[in-house]
């Protein structure tokens, strides 16, 4: 089997991915589709940014509650139930809008009620990913995981643009509802026995702020976080800056707006299989994939036609994904087995809580100032802040990011380490030992 798709060669992992890949074209079905009754209802950017923001606030909220549950309980059974009510709520909004008595805050209502299912959702299925495959494939896994959720955004939008023009956007919602049918299968058929599943951690006071204390004192984590965040926040916007620029800078309507999304799942796609080669991560590539992410962002705005606009949208999802897996993975194989979940839930709370709070300012500067500076503003912030965590979290460690611009360390105080973007450094400061003590101790060894 190819390198590319060996961890396809673990049956609960075949098992789950062909079920996620049928989920996976019905939500993008459901986010274009959604946007657009949006648009329909409202024709305002800012209302677009409102409802993706309300559908991405539970995981602000709630996702350090989620992930506790996460470690607490079976993944499977936490799984089922989630996707039960992401069901269930996509088929009340398609219902109500195909009975024509749909409105703009029945819409704001249930996105916050299905960000609530995902809330719960995504932590556990980022922890899940390592008891199907264990830790040898776990770069592999999550590198094929994204591939099939951007092989599903290559074909749903597209075929929701096209179902939209021929049947409506209310049975293109329906049709989602009845999808995740496919991912409870997939779970009820795998095989307990050959999963790995570690030990549930036990009940005890503080657990929450356990994790976040484990984070906190990770500052090479830490500084993935950040740049996540940024880029989560103000630069992975695509469905409502996709729609903006559809709409407002080159006049198309949905089957042209479709289109644009799956022109973008192409690079992302391309990223996504790039990463499941990749056997092992450095916090460089995340960082280094971030600052491009930024850069490519803004190219995307100053595009003048629709044609020059989608050329550059595969290059976009290329660096967007590489950032995303690697950061992801990253995570996962730095961390405790026991913090895992809450560790990802926090993960999960900076890459979607931002974005409550980045959409509707995204929103607002597309609807006062044009679509563009809605890509423009966003990838220059994207930028901006992932340059911030390099430089603060890498002084947090002492540690020098360009060795050569320091001056010149004492000879008798220097050890070699790895800073935090995984290059070999022996210009770390560390404390002399004591005369009294013949035994230092070792430092701490840093995960990549």
């Amino acid at each position: 089997m190819s390198p590319t798709f060996r961890a396809f060669k673990v049956r609960n992992f075949r098992l789950y991915a062909s079920g996620a890949i049928i989920s996976n074209i019905g939500t993008w079905m459901q986010r274009v589709a959604q946007d657009w009754l949006v648009l329909e209802l409202t024709h305002s950017g800012t209302a677009l940014g409102i409802v993706t923001g309300l559908q991405f606030l539970p995981a602000l909220l709630i996702s350090p509650y989620a992930g506790l549950i996460a470690d607490r309980f079976p993944k499977r059974r936490v799984l089922t139930i989630t996707q039960i009510a992401m069901g269930a709520v996509a088929l009340v909004l398609g219902t109500m809008t195909v009975t024509g008595i749909v409105e703009a805050w029945h819409v704001y209502a249930l996105a916050f009620l299905f960000g609530i299912g995902t809330a719960f959702d995504a932590p556990t299925r980022q922890a899940f990913v390592v008891e199907m495959v264990g830790k040898d494939e776990l770069s592999n896994a999550v590198g094929l995981n994204s591939a099939s959720f951007n092989a599903a955004r290559l074909i749903g939008p597209g075929l929701a643009g096209l179902l939209i023009h021929w049947i409506g956007t209310g049975p293109v919602i329906i049709i989602n509802g009845f999808s995740y049918a496919a991912v409870i299968l997939s779970l009820h058929l795998m095989r307990s026995k050959e999963l790995h599943t570690p030990k549930v951690a036990a009940r005890e006071k503080g657990m929450i702020r356990d994790g976040m204390r484990y984070l906190w004192r990770r500052p090479d984590l830490m500084m993935v976080l950040v740049a996540v965040f940024f880029a989560g926040t103000f630069g992975l916007n695509f469905q409502m800056t996709s729609a903006l620029m559809a709409t407002q800078a080159f006049h198309k309507g949905a089957g042209e707006y479709g289109i644009l999304g799956s022109i973008l799942a192409i690079g992302s796609l391309a990223g996504a299989l790039l990463a499941a080669r990749r056997v092992r991560t450095r916090a460089r590539l995340v960082i280094g994939a971030a600052l491009a992410f930024g850069v490519m962002v803004v190219v995307s705005g100053l595009m003048p036609t629709y044609l020059s606009f989608a050329v550059v949208l595969p290059l976009v999802g290329f660096t967007a994904l590489t950032m995303l897996t690697a950061a992801n993975a990253t995570m996962q194989l730095g961390i405790e087995p026991t913090m895992r979940g809450r560790v990802m839930a926090l993960y999960m709370t900076v890459l979607m809580g931002g974005t409550p709070l980045g959409s509707p300012f995204i929103g607002w500067i597309g609807q006062e100032f044009g679509a563009r500076w809605s890509l423009i503003v966003g990838g220059s912030i994207t930028m901006l802040g992932t340059t911030a965590s390099v430089l603060y979290f890498s002084r947090r460690r002492g540690l020098a990011i360009r060795p050569r611009l320091l001056p010149r360390p004492r000879l008798d105080i220097l050890t070699p380490t790895t800073d935090l973007l995984g290059e070999k450094s022996t210009l770390t400061e560390t404390p002399v030992a004591a005369p009294t003590s013949p035994h230092p101790e070792p430092a701490k060894p840093q995960v990549a």
